[in-house]
């Protein structure tokens, strides 16, 4: 392959898909283990599997790339250490995908030497990120899938020496930016961030007796676009999401998109691959700046595979095909949250537009109008590659792993804690200019902060005052950013909140100033408080989403002072897209009668949940904890919107999962 090509990096979510993305002749295969990945609901591998697997493809050239990008809690690092020592000892693998900076040190002590990639949801979006990735260890930056062409070729005017960009060509879309969504850890405990999404962006939701899935995307699909991204060099790295999809679809679309790449003049044949792969209906989203498709404007189907149809007689119910039906073939009937949810095989071939009747125990269960999904297909040609790849895998010798006894552990020994003499701290943050220092109930605090944006770049704020960086910072933003910071810090001011790690990089001499990292860096463990401490930071704002257990864990291994959130409008997801049919500041409702609004903040969409995040009773004992900032983060309530007096403990009480 030549130098500048770029690689067509597949999904693998199960064994399967593995082989298939081999047949179809994918340059490198990215794939989780069975836990700390970002896709948890997929059947991912053990370790024995990987290294069969991993074998297989380096006899064919193909990278291998181990997906390792969950947050990591504080009490996880022992055995993430373990398994990365196993990884390392028992698979042939090539990088690291990584959200959280606390892999870097612990898979260095297991002994990796390969290469560390930023996965997207460690939302590295703006130029000057890059050279702070870089100086972390990173070689390759995964771009957000919300970019368009003009973003990344911003990026890549920037990208530092032996440093390369991956962009995504192709797959599911989430509502929110990634590394930006809690909606599912705020509905449920199962967080985003350590691959356990339930989706609940893909539900209905109420506005104005308007039921929609208003937050439910369309597939992302660059097809003959990636014409142009092929003559960006620094981008090396075509990726295809779709660890939970079927084997079937990563075929075709690895043969797609190796068409579109080598061979443009087959462009039919190739879009007629991606048309068979079995997807939602696609949307070129953000990628072309003058021609934005929002993927929330569409009138299909949205859930996960080909839609068929919908369901007619629940008496005897049956739907009329709008594509040809192949014995083997797997259908999904309904939604995951309907009644009756279920998985039927197709027994006999099925021609187009004919009757295809559910089986029995669907009578009077189903209801009329449910839509039906084909979700896998294992066409002879697929089916036969499969069956060679199977047979070769059964050759390569099983390996026995065995338990990592007595290591050096991950965690610090002998570690010097931080210990604060100072009286702990209040802080209000609220979006454009204080007036007050006191909050709702009257009590006065010491310091006070705002929101800075390129809506609040205006602000001449005090030098007491705390400057909070929004958590999304686009290419086009950084310029008029780092020019309002160095005015600001030319005038007096010390205290910034910084809400992305790559947030440092704007600072021309972090030292002399008191840098805090926001809780929007996810901060979930000591280690990555270390790594902070190392770059530049003054003290660090941890995760609102973690557990009671962890919390109560960090100050008393921590390098860094530390804060936490106990009273907030804490949003469920952050994201650059607004549905047509939604009206910012006003009440929506999710079936369970869970309410939420959408603020605009910049050109940001912040959805928030009509009742706050509150750990006020908690305080106490984070005091005692260690704890020495205490942040309450305010939002302007929308006239009409009600908050409702619930208890707003997230996962206090709860394993964050």
């Amino acid at each position: 392959m030549n130098s500048n090509t770029p690689m067509i990096l597949a999904p693998a979510g199960n064994t399967t898909s593995f082989l298939a993305a081999i047949a179809a002749g994918a340059d490198a295969i990215y794939c989780g283990l069975k836990i700390f990945s970002a896709r948890m609901e997929a059947d991912n591998f053990s370790i024995e599997e990987l290294s069969r697997l991993a074998s297989l493809a380096k006899a064919r050239q193909i990278k291998v790339y181990i997906a390792f990008n969950s947050i990591i809690k504080e009490s996880e690092q022992d055995k993430v250490f373990k398994i990365l020592t196993k990884l390392c000892e028992f698979v042939q693998f090539d990088a690291l995908i990584v959200q959280d900076l606390a892999m870097i040190p612990l898979a260095k002590k297991a002994g990796f030497k390969k290469e560390f990639h930023v996965s997207t949801l460690g939302n590295c979006t703006f130029p000057l990120g890059l050279d702070t990735a870089k100086k972390a260890g990173f070689s390759h930056v995964v771009l957000p899938r919300e970019f368009t062409i003009d973003e990344i070729k911003e990026m890549s005017r920037k990208v530092p020496e032996n440093m390369a960009l991956e962009v995504f060509i192709h797959g599911a879309l989430c509502y929110s930016v990634s590394g930006r969504c809690y909606w599912s850890s705020w509905f449920g405990g199962k967080s985003a961030l350590r691959g356990r999404c339930v989706q609940p962006c893909r539900r209905i939701y109420e506005q104005k007796n308007q039921k929609k899935r208003h937050f439910s995307c369309m597939d992302f699909s660059a097809d003959v676009l990636v014409k142009v991204l092929k003559e960006i060099p620094q981008v090396t790295t075509w990726k295809i999401e779709g660890r939970k999809k079927s084997p079937h679809y990563v075929y075709y679309t690895v043969k797609a998109y190796k068409l579109l790449r080598d061979d443009p003049t087959k462009k039919k044949e190739a879009l007629s691959y991606l048309d068979y792969a079995m997807g939602r209906e696609f949307s070129h989203y953000n990628l072309l700046s003058q021609r934005i498709q929002n993927p929330l404007e569409h009138t299909s189907e949205t859930g996960s595979g080909l839609f068929l149809g919908r369901v007619k007689n629940p008496a005897e119910p049956y739907f009329i095909a709008r594509e040809e039906l192949f014995s083997g073939d797997l259908l999904r009937i309904g939604y995951e949250e309907n009644e009756f949810h279920d998985i039927q095989k197709v027994t006999r071939a099925i021609p187009k537009k004919g009757k295809f009747f559910l089986s029995k125990r669907a009578k009077f269960k189903v209801k009329s109008g449910t839509p039906v999904f084909i979700i896998d297909r294992r066409g002879p040609e697929l089916e036969s590659l499969i069956k060679e790849l199977e047979s070769e895998l059964e050759m390569i010798e099983k390996i026995q792993v065995r338990p990592i006894l007595d290591t050096p552990s991950s965690k610090k020994r002998g570690a010097k804690v931080f210990a604060s003499k100072k009286r702990p701290v209040e802080l209000r943050v609220s979006r454009g200019r204080h007036t007050s220092s006191k909050d709702r109930s009257g009590t006065s605090h010491e310091d006070t902060g705002i929101w800075i944006s390129a809506n609040a770049y205006g602000n001449k704020p005090s030098g007491k005052t705390w400057l909070w960086l929004d958590p999304l910072l686009f290419p086009g933003e950084e310029n008029i950013c780092r020019n309002y910071l160095d005015q600001a810090v030319k005038k007096g001011a010390r205290n910034f909140v910084l809400n992305g790690f790559w947030q440092i990089g704007l600072f021309k001499d972090p030292q002399r100033l008191n840098l805090w990292a926001g809780p929007f860096c996810n901060i979930t463990n000591s280690m990555t408080i270390k790594l902070m401490k190392t770059h530049g930071f003054s003290g660090a704002i941890v995760s609102p989403e973690l557990d009671r257990e962890t919390f109560l864990a960090l100050p008393g291994a921590s390098d860094l002072p530390l804060g936490v959130v106990t009273h907030a409008n804490w949003p469920l997801a952050v994201s650059r897209i607004i549905s047509p049919d939604l009206t910012p500041g006003q009440m929506f409702q999710s079936p369970k009668g869970e309410g939420a609004w959408i603020s605009k903040s910049n050109n940001t969409y912040y959805v928030f949940p009509n009742w706050p995040l509150d750990l006020t009773d908690q305080k106490e004992e984070l005091e005692r904890a260690g704890y020495t900032l205490f942040v309450s983060l305010q939002e302007n309530i929308p006239k009409g919107v009600k908050m409702k007096s619930r208890p707003g403990l997230w996962n206090w009480n709860l394993k964050l999962l």
